[in-house]
């Protein structure tokens, strides 16, 4: 099972990336894989550290892939890599192993510490369809133009019944990311804010 989250990486030069990445959970240690090439894979090469951020900001998740990365960073507890402000909870990982792959290299991850931060209150829709959306902006350059448009249509049912002003700020930058695509943006039509 992958799950997603914020990951928070520090490039040789100290400066803090952030970004969202899916992860997954393997005999007790957190599998990340970024793609080739990545800022991602970059960081974790440069400083085997990251920190995964729990957040049910979907502003976040649409923000970092439209251009808007500056979100708020506090001190992590162990880690060299500052957590989210914002997040509700954040694991502080170090790399133990890596496992090389042309495409998607792994960084099998011990967890150096689990803190929470805030509750989680529940799922939203929309914030899952902001999620989702995201995961399809990562992709424009490599999927079909009607099968993103033909997606983005179906998530903006739960953005048109479920979100509040966070979610629909998000689906904005994801719609207007899509309309500013080469090849995507005259397939944009039917979806909107």
């Amino acid at each position: 099972m992958i799950r997603e989250a914020i990951i928070t990486t520090l490039a040789a030069d100290g400066r803090v990336h952030i970004t969202p990445l899916g992860y997954r959970e393997q005999d007790e240690r957190v599998v990340l894989a970024p793609f080739v090439p990545s800022t991602t894979l970059e960081n974790l090469r440069a400083r085997p550290v990251a920190v995964l951020n729990f957040t049910e900001d979907a502003r976040i998740f649409a923000g970092c892939l439209t251009g808007r990365r500056d979100w708020p960073v506090l001190p992590s507890t162990l880690s060299p890599v500052p957590r989210l402000a914002g997040a509700l909870a954040h694991w502080e990982l170090a790399v133990e192993r890596t496992i090389e792959h042309p495409e998607r290299p792994q960084f099998h991850c011990r967890v150096l510490a689990r803190v929470n931060h805030a509750a989680f209150t529940g799922f939203n829709r929309a914030q899952a369809a902001v999620v989702e959306g995201a995961i399809l902006i990562s992709r424009l350059d490599w999927l079909e133009p009607s099968q993103v448009a033909s997606e983005m249509r179906y998530l903006q049912i739960a953005i048109d019944k479920t979100a509040g002003e966070p979610e629909r700020l998000a689906w904005a930058w994801l719609m207007e990311a899509v309309a500013q695509h080469p090849r995507h943006g005259a397939h944009a039509q039917g979806a909107s804010v």
